[in-house]
């Protein structure tokens, strides 16, 4: 499929390492000393320096398993950081029989420790790459852009994005920046729900190691030469959806020692994302299946029990849930859920009550989002099906008229099925286009919209841009599909209009907090004063009226309560 092509074509992307020119001499080392913790971080030279595998927090293994991230304080000594470290264990198919999909084969392949070493998986995780000019010094005071990568929640790891080229990039247009890429725990073992958590307070852990890693950049930066009161956070998928949950933890505090980790965000296809609490009766079906997987259920401390299991037993443990890639989609088993304290509220009650940090912003989707997620469902075939599909795997107090009434805002697959504006020639099954555009809206599109609309009315001063990628459009079956902008927009592999147009805005974005101004641009109007998106093509942009299908818009405003996962 080619969703899973494009998967471990990244992956290939972020695991390969250039060929060393033979009898090549070697230029010295990059060295950079920190204080906090102490230590001297020993890099690779070049046109563009990398500091890969540079420790953040303690490693979460032993009794910090399935804990929040502690930091280092101890001393490091020397660190030669001259390779990628581990991914956080990955998820990539379900280890059971996942929903209609028999790919528990698959997953049980792909959980083995010789799969996960393949992929360099293993719990000892927690750390972040550092990539600045050739010459930067502790003086420079460039500003920084901080990736969090997508994936479901899921899948993913901070090795996968080689940051050189938009390091090489800002350079070259005059705008040098530092580039830093975090890791963070996936899966069960960041996003593990359950009211066992939330009692023990170890919930969120993924957003918690983010948080860490950026207060390790604000600890730390300047002596690699960037400028801490210039970190602008950036993130595609999951990753967009980590940029506004750290916008809104703490009831949206972003400080640290008294001052903001970050003064900008990007979102790529992600942004607020409604979610029942931690110990909310899907989250418990998610823990007590875990426990029994990992055959602790007659455990007095059934947490503690999870905590000493061996890590293979536990990995397929985690791994018995549904995951993304199957039937239930993105109904995801693992995500940030409210907790009471770190994530307080549902992340559309937050956005609502404006406690979410005051800063510009970038957001955006690729016109297809949904259509990848709707894969796996050919056997729904009629509409009731849909709505007992979403009502089942997705919002469980939603009624039946409720979703009936989304479902008839999508009368004919001709005008409102994805991939858009196809004519309905991509019908893969009977309901595909259909249920492509369905999910798409409602996880990415219009919620994109939502947002947008919110933001306007809670921080009328904050200035914010949008934009709709269409530059894959005529792909069979899965059009501008989600996931597409990491080949066109972060790796730039077709090095076209819209690839070299996103960089420049973005470039701009990172050194003035304006989309516009840098580096020459077609001008893209702010969206809380024009509400229109950029509109990107393969050889163009043009502007775009933000109202299509506003009908479910204003279905999805006004029920936004029910849309909880």
């Amino acid at each position: 499929m080619k969703v899973l092509i494009a998967f471990f074509g990244i992956l290939s992307l972020g695991l390969a390492a250039p060929a060393e020119k033979p009898h090549a001499p070697r230029a010295a080392a990059s060295t950079v000393t920190i204080a906090s913790p102490q230590a001297t971080i020993v890099g690779a030279p070049g046109n563009v320096e990398s500091f890969l595998g540079v420790p953040f927090a303690k490693p979460p293994v032993e009794s910090l398993r399935l804990r929040p991230p502690q930091a280092l304080t101890e001393p490091l000594g020397t660190v030669r950081a001259t390779a990628h470290s581990k991914a956080c264990p990955q998820f990539v198919f379900s280890t059971k029989l996942n929903d209609a999909i028999p790919t528990s084969a698959i997953g049980l392949l792909l959980n083995t420790p010789l799969f996960q070493t393949i992929l360099n998986a293993g719990e000892d995780c927690l750390y972040l790459n550092v990539y600045r000019p050739s010459g930067t010094t502790a003086s420079s005071k460039l500003p920084v852009l901080f990736w969090i990568f997508g994936g479901g929640f899921e899948i993913g790891w901070n090795g996968m994005y080689d940051g050189t080229g938009w390091v090489s990039a800002s350079v070259a247009r005059g705008q040098p920046m530092i580039m830093v890429t975090v890791s963070y725990r996936v899966g069960g073992f960041g996003f593990l729900p359950g009211a066992e958590v939330l009692a023990d307070g170890s919930a969120n852990l993924g957003l918690l190691d983010q948080r860490l890693g950026l207060q390790w950049v604000a600890d730390n930066i300047a002596a690699f030469g960037g400028d801490p009161s210039k970190v602008t956070i950036w993130g595609e998928s999951a990753g967009a959806i980590s940029v506004f949950d750290q916008m809104a933890l703490y009831d949206g505090d972003h400080t640290y020692k008294g001052k903001p980790l970050f003064r900008g965000a990007i979102m790529n296809s992600g942004s607020v994302i409604p979610a029942d609490p931690v110990d909310c009766p899907k989250g418990q079906k998610v823990y007590d299946t875990v426990v029994q997987a990992a055959g602790c259920s007659s455990a007095s401390d059934t947490l503690a029990c999870l905590r000493t299991a061996p890590y293979t037993k536990l990995l397929n443990a985690m791994n018995s849930v549904p995951g993304i890639l199957s039937y239930s989609s993105v109904a995801l088993s693992y995500l940030p859920r409210p907790d009471g304290v770190v994530l307080t509220q549902s992340p559309d009650n937050l956005a609502a009550a404006g406690k979410f940090a005051q800063v510009p912003f970038i957001i955006g989707d690729q016109e297809d989002e949904g259509t990848i997620f709707a894969l796996f469902q050919s056997t729904i075939s009629t509409i009731p099906q849909i709505v007992d599909y979403l009502q089942t795997y997705f919002f469980h107090n939603a009624t039946t008229s409720q979703m009936q009434a989304l479902l008839a805002t999508y009368p004919d697959i001709i005008t409102d099925g994805s991939p858009f504006r196809t004519l309905g020639l991509n019908n893969w099954y009977l309901q595909y286009m259909r249920l492509a555009a369905i999910l798409g809206d409602l996880t990415f599109t219009l919620t994109r919209r939502v947002f947008l609309e919110i933001s306007d009315s809670v921080h009328p001063t904050v200035p914010s841009w949008s934009y709709l990628s269409s530059y894959d459009y005529g792909t069979p079956i899965i059009g501008t599909f989600h996931g597409s902008d990491l080949l066109q927009v972060f790796f730039g592999v077709l090095p076209n209009y819209a690839s070299k147009t996103f960089q420049s805005y973005y470039l701009n974005f990172v050194s003035n907090l304006d989309p516009n101004k840098g580096t020459s641009v077609v001008s893209w109007p702010r969206w809380s004063t024009s509400k229109k998106l950029l509109n990107m093509f393969p050889l163009y942009s043009t502007n775009l009226k933000d109202d299509f299908r506003s009908d479910t818009f204003n279905w999805i405003k006004e029920n936004i309560g029910i849309l909880r996962i």
